[in-house]
């Protein structure tokens, strides 16, 4: 079971280090939310949270809004990856994934600070030990792991319940983030280890390559990216009726 979190730690570390994974939450929030709100509102959602100003529809739109764009980035990526005469398939596996999981990174945090969550980086503006915890947690959870919805479903109801801006490591540690996740990312290792061949093979198939590659990865990533948006609508609709 070692080698398969080994596998994940490696792919997590490639993915984190893409440039446009490390998403500023003030500068997300004010772009997507100017549309919605005015100064003032602005500032409260930054300061506390966007579901102090807006509706439930509205963060709703704007999360789906952000599941389109980062489906059409990583889907013409992977088309890319998928050439014929483009990258050597021994470098082509592994930058094809750590771009995927790079945007499934991103898309994490764009949806986590619309939904509520306090800024994954830490004081020094990087993403931390714990932002990589929590990426893995959730990274689970879009791919079924039951123990990691379990525990997402625990710690937004813990985040909901006290504004916080940087992620509270007394409820980190509180949930056992660490050990969890570290559960996880076996679980996730183990899953890379059966899906990179499929992944793998459609990059040395002549001209048919690139959209089966961009396929795959269609097919791959919008079931994730659903399965993260609806446990935070379901975990807002629990705040709303409270």
């Amino acid at each position: 079971m070692r080698k398969e979190s080994e596998l994940w730690n490696k792919i997590l570390s490639g993915a984190m280090a893409l440039p446009f994974v490390k998403v500023d939450r003030e500068s997300f929030l004010r772009k997507e939310l100017a549309l919605y709100c005015d100064h003032d509102m602005l500032d409260i959602a930054i300061k506390e949270s966007p579901l102090k100003v807006l509706h439930q529809k509205q963060i709703s739109r704007i999360a789906s809004g952000c599941i389109k764009y980062h489906l059409m980035l990583v889907c013409g990526t992977s088309a890319l990856a998928g050439l014929p005469g483009g990258w050597a398939l021994t470098g082509t596996i592994p930058a094809d994934i750590a771009q995927f999981y790079g945007h499934v990174f991103a898309l994490t945090q764009k949806l986590l600070y619309l939904y509520g969550w306090p800024d994954l980086q830490g004081e020094e503006g990087k993403l931390n030990d714990e932002a990589a915890y929590i990426l893995t947690l959730f990274t689970g959870g879009m791919m079924g792991s039951q123990v990691a919805l379990e525990t997402i479903k625990k710690i937004s109801k813990a985040f909901a319940e006290q504004v916080a801006i940087r992620l509270p490591r007394q409820a980190l540690t509180k949930y056992a983030i660490y050990n969890i996740s570290k559960q996880v990312a076996k679980w996730i290792g183990i899953k890379l280890t059966k899906d990179t061949f499929a992944r793998g093979v459609s990059k040395v198939i002549p001209l048919i390559g690139a959209p089966i590659s961009a396929g795959l990865t269609y097919w791959t990533f919008k079931p994730m990216a659903n399965r993260l948006k609806k446990s935070l609508d379901e975990q807002l609709i629990l705040l709303v009726d409270c």
